[in-house]
């Protein structure tokens, strides 16, 4: 069975440290720790006392001051790794963790699954053709050399920076080396760590590039690894699950993401908030468990977008020029349609396309594939049609020669209408308040990516509410935007009720209306 040797690099919080040993030791893995030399000296000798004597413990023979995207990272990973090779000469697979990981999983379905499959487990990806990268430096993090921290020593980093761009002083790649990049937390073989360690004492030339590049813990271990080992032996992933906020910034669990990192398919992950002194107890103590029926449905980055997106409710980007230009224009009329059923909008749209003499269209800023006439490849997409979404419009009314036409929307989409009302076209609303059972709440939750087959049903349990309070929040967003010319039907109004409500939306007569809503199946989901 696999034997795991865990690489914790850490800077903090000793007794967390101390506990986090304890517990990966005690299911009989190891673990090698480096404690930054720049961190309090009596937190170290706190670790030192309290895990001195346990044999499954060893630590770096010597301790470096780290700095964030510098080498100092990976040479102290380098130095945990060498006293974990010689401490532990049984460990099979050597992890690198940080000080706020934890497991979310058993130790034996950890070593189960290790042993299932012979292979490294790091993210390795082209360095120059994949998009892992998505903003600031890319080429001139290995092209130019890099000496001080952009963090602390942010002047004299760009000064460096700008000064070799100006002379043209850039540098090769090593010829042999394919460059590639990923996340430093991997889970590399015994072999594949040897190896690695007697490339780093033969290539003293590959070791000096590296030392002044960029960030080069997302690029070191993963181009050696790739160099080094065939390419059928690597699983270019993470075993560590981690997310960014939309600022680029790590997310922290909590104590009520128990059955949300239970349900990824990941062996840990990080990070834990210090404060989640639940979630640590139930992690902790699921460790040392013999369970092994976990069900995984890897729906976290999807959930996690969806349920703290409410709060950053606004425009995102400004209206392009041409956008800012482009007018509905007076003589014409816009009617919406927003329900958050798309089928029962449909219905009512063709019943009203049917029984007067309105065009529309259904959820073509929502739907994919939408039908949609041909108006010169700016329909294509529904990217594109919200892109131009003024510009399509006009299309629209021109392509049916009219001037008064009906959208369906769905009414998250706050800021298109808040657009269309403040057109100098006549813009007319009207919302479609539905009934909505569990069943297809959770058939919306799978639609939209936020559960799938394997979601425990403890984490649909707590999921439907939070759907269903987001439609209730989205309607109550559109009353509170206080649009003119509003109108609402109600699945549970009264028959007469809705035929006022609709007359008026569409400017027919109430017979009309009747006729239009007359029909049992509506509703039907």
């Amino acid at each position: 069975m696999a034997k795991i040797a865990f690489i914790l690099l850490c800077h903090k919080d000793p007794k967390a440290i101390i506990e986090q040993a304890e517990r990966l030791t005690a299911a009989g893995d190891s673990m090698a720790i480096h404690f930054d030399a720049s961190s309090d000296a009596a937190d170290y000798a706190l670790i030192k006392t309290a895990l001195g004597d346990n044999p499954n413990v060893a630590f770096s023979q010597k301790r470096i001051k780290c700095g964030w995207g510098e080498w100092s990272l990976v040479e102290a990973t380098l130095r945990a790794l060498r006293a974990a090779v010689d401490a532990f000469p049984r460990a099979t697979h050597f992890y690198m963790l940080s000080g706020d990981c934890m497991a979310i999983k058993s130790a034996d379905y950890v070593h189960e699954f290790l042993d299932a499959r012979d292979a490294d487990y790091i993210e390795s990806f082209d360095y120059f053709a994949s998009d892992w990268i998505k903003t600031g430096m890319k080429e001139d993090r290995l092209i130019y050399r890099h000496w001080f921290n952009e963090r602390t020593r942010k002047q004299l980093f760009y000064a460096s920076y700008h000064a070799q761009k100006r002379l043209g002083l850039t540098r090769k790649i090593p010829e042999d080396l394919q460059m590639m990049i990923g996340s430093q937390w991997w889970c590399l073989r015994r072999r594949t760590v040897e190896w690695v360690l007697d490339f780093v004492q033969a290539r003293r030339d590959v070791t000096r590039f590296f030392k002044t590049t960029w960030i080069p813990d997302e690029t070191f271990f993963q181009t050696l690894v790739r160099h080094l080992v065939p390419s059928g032996e690597i699983e270019a992933r993470s075993l560590t699950f981690l997310m960014f906020s939309d600022y680029g910034m790590p997310v922290t669990f909590y104590n009520d993401h128990y059955d949300l990192l239970l349900s990824q398919d990941y062996m840990f992950a990080r990070k834990i908030s210090g404060d989640a002194l639940e979630l640590k107890a139930k992690l902790g103590a699921l460790y040392a468990s013999e369970r092994m029926d976990f069900q995984t449905s890897n729906e976290g980055q999807t959930l996690f977008r969806f349920l703290t997106g409410r709060g950053r409710v606004g425009q995102r980007f400004g209206p392009r020029f041409w956008e800012r230009q482009a007018r509905l224009g007076r003589e014409r009329e816009l009617l919406v349609i927003a329900c958050k059923k798309w089928h029962v909008a449909k219905r009512l749209l063709h019943r009203v396309m049917e029984r007067t003499e309105l065009r529309g269209t259904e959820y073509l800023f929502d739907e994919e594939d939408t039908p949609m006439p041909d108006l010169g490849g700016i329909q294509t997409t529904r990217d594109k049609r919200s892109r131009h979404h003024r510009a399509l419009l006009r299309l629209l009314y021109d392509h049916y020669d009219t001037g008064r036409m009906v959208i369906c929307l769905d009414p998250s989409n706050l800021d298109l209408l808040r657009d269309l009302f403040a057109d100098s076209a006549t813009t007319r609303l009207l919302e479609i308040e539905c009934r909505f059972g569990d069943d297809y709440l959770l058939g919306h939750a799978m639609r939209v990516g936020l559960a799938g087959e394997m979601t425990p049903q403890d984490t649909i349990d707590r999921l439907l509410p939070t759907v269903r309070h987001n439609f209730e929040f989205e309607a109550d967003q559109i009353r509170d935007a206080g649009f003119p010319g509003t109108y609402k039907i109600s699945e549970y109004n009264g028959v007469e009720d809705n035929i006022v409500a609709l007359a008026g939306f569409l400017d027919v007569a109430e017979d009309t209306a009747r006729d239009i809503l007359d029909a049992d199946y509506l509703y039907v989901d």
